[in-house]
């Protein structure tokens, strides 16, 4: 099969992980806005974060199960209406009926959480169904287009709150929610790739022991690396304004934007140029604990910003490159091992926004939200200093697996 076959599938995933970046990054812009609005604490927000990753992550594990019980391509085609949905629910809800906004927040961070969980679990494994001459540049192409994603959105609503004030955050959340929609016209007009669910033959069984070794690492690798690009990506807008004073304005534009600019660029370099990926990892997550520790520990408020964005580019291979990692060493994966994959990355972009809310509210109580926030930070840095130890050991491990394949043949 001749990859222009599914040319018009290819953009029509480009365009879903591009469009779907609304409902990741608008809802942390506006943290402080609905703190101010609603009275909603900074743990309550970064539950919302919780919930979302949540949500994503029982809808990766119901496909790692049951991936053979759905039609994926159907799957695809409707997936983007549910982030239109939810993020109309997460405008109105609190529009009217302002004394339960928090619960429409919640309601509408769910409904297009299910959407991008299932865009986590179905747009990977498309995407490495399609025939190519280079599937890492293919992946990597994919998840910078997530990146761009939240450069551009960015940017969009930080004019556009400028502009017409934040007070009507829910007009933006209202239009945002018309992008996803030209996804789902992009879906159902392509033809798209059969692809496997990752089932094995009986022969294959009595060699699966090392496969699943290495799937288990993989998934580590990828909830730590999740971790250090989530966290970050999720508080940076309000670390900059509470903790570096700058104003949120120029925050979201010269951090969210550079940290997404960064984001990107380190995946669509790494898809032109990269190669030896475990070693990309490696750097990533030591640079990635570099940075988290100069935010948290610096007294200048200058180093501690460019900090925050160079985060972006230590980050940027450590989800797609977990991925890759795995298709490079374990040949034959099928969509209920991406699902598991997603899971990983779902519940580390869980775990680690909402405990940097959680921290930032005790230590605020004691010492001030600045004092909280580079506590919060000081912290989450473990993760990528622990994924760092993790990607040394998956490296030994592949490499020791390596050697017996070559040894036996």
């Amino acid at each position: 099969m001749h990859s222009n076959q599914y040319k018009k599938a290819k953009i029509a995933c480009y365009s879903s992980y591009f469009t779907m970046t609304a409902a990741f990054s608008v809802p942390p812009l506006l943290f402080v806005t609905l703190r101010e609005l609603y009275g909603i604490s900074y743990t309550l927000l970064g539950s919302l974060v919780l919930v979302n990753f949540c949500t994503q992550l029982l809808v990766d594990l119901i496909f790692t199960v049951f991936a053979k019980r759905f039609n994926m391509h159907k799957t695809a085609r409707i997936m983007p209406c549910f982030t239109t949905l939810g993020m109309l629910v997460f405008a109105l809800v609190p529009t009217f009926f302002p004394d339960y906004a928090y619960v429409g927040l919640l309601i509408g961070s769910i409904i297009f959480a299910v959407a991008a969980g299932l865009s986590e679990v179905l747009l990977s494994p498309m995407i490495a169904a399609i025939p190519s001459d280079n599937p890492a540049k293919e992946m990597s192409l994919l998840h910078s287009l997530y990146a761009f994603g939240v450069f551009t959105t960015v940017i969009f609503s930080t004019l556009f709150l400028r502009i017409v004030g934040h007070q009507y955050w829910n007009v933006l959340m209202i239009l945002l929610a018309l992008l996803p929609l030209i996804t789902t016209f992009l879906f159902v007009r392509a033809e798209l790739p059969p692809m496997s669910v990752g089932e094995q033959s009986a022969g294959e069984s009595r060699q699966s022991r090392p496969g699943k070794m290495g799937i288990v690492l993989c998934f580590f690798c990828i909830f730590f690396g999740s971790c250090a690009e989530c966290c970050m990506s999720s508080w940076i807008s309000g670390f900059m304004e509470t903790s570096l004073g700058v104003q949120k304005a120029l925050g979201d534009v010269l951090g969210v934007a550079m940290f997404a600019i960064l984001l990107g660029a380190g995946r669509i370099g790494f898809s032109r140029y990269g190669k030896h990926i475990m070693r990309v990892l490696l750097i990533g997550m030591i640079g990635a604990a570099a940075c988290y520790f100069t935010v948290a520990l610096s007294g200048n408020v200058i180093v501690a910003f460019v900090a925050c964005i160079f985060t972006g580019l230590f980050t940027s291979m450590l989800w797609p490159g977990s991925l890759i990692m795995m298709e490079e060493n374990i040949p034959g994966v099928g969509v209920a091992a991406f699902a598991l994959m997603a899971a990983g990355g779902d519940l580390g972009g869980s775990v680690s926004p909402q405990l940097m809310g959680v921290i930032i509210d005790h230590v605020s109580a004691v010492s001030g939200e600045a004092a909280g926030m580079k506590t919060g930070m000081l912290v989450c840095g473990l993760f990528p200093l622990i994924g760092a130890v993790l990607v040394a050991v998956t490296m030994r491990y592949f490499r020791k697996m390596s050697n017996k394949k070559t040894v036996s043949e």
